[in-house]
């Protein structure tokens, strides 16, 4: 993810998962980025009034929440991109899609290796579940975050959706 400037309406916080820690973006009190790595141009602050993003993750991966109402903001990407990035809220949780289904969705069905493209710079995975698409064949593809990691977010969904059927 493309760091941002430091100023006094940026600051990230850390929380501790089960995939490692995230570091949650915030821009004026609204969560512009989740990255699993330290972000090293912005400053920590860990603000107690920021909590509707860090609890509404924390029952996610408690297996308590399946739907994220938190305020977030994309303060980058292209008219195309956050198209993209919208769409993956129309994937239900613990189900993946393709990239190919993500492209006709937006109304550009050759698209799908832009889309791919678009999915890499998500500056919100997890609540933008990019983790949902895989390729037409099954396999995995690629996550900002680890192939591992992506598995992982794939498997947690699909066994709690399984065990609460």
């Amino acid at each position: 993810m493309k760091q941002q400037r430091p100023t006094h309406n940026n600051f990230y916080d850390v929380l501790d998962s089960p995939l490692g820690p995230l570091y949650l973006i915030f821009t004026s009190g609204v969560l512009t980025g989740i990255t699993f790595s330290k972000p090293t141009d912005i400053l920590l602050n860990r603000m107690e009034a920021i909590t509707a993003a860090r609890s509404e993750l924390l029952d996610y991966f408690n297996k308590a929440r399946q739907e994220f109402t938190c305020r977030t903001a994309f303060t980058e990407g292209t008219e195309f991109e956050r198209k993209v990035w919208e769409t993956l809220r129309k994937i239900p949780y613990g189900e993946t899609r393709t990239y190919k289904w993500l492209a006709e969705e937006i109304g550009k069905p050759l698209a799908f290796r832009a889309v791919g493209n678009a999915l890499g710079k998500n500056p919100i995975p997890i609540i933008f579940p990019c983790h949902r698409v895989i390729e037409a064949d099954g396999s995995l593809g690629g996550y900002s975050g680890g192939v591992d990691i992506k598995r992982r977010l794939i498997e947690i969904e699909y066994y709690t959706k399984l065990s609460k059927a």
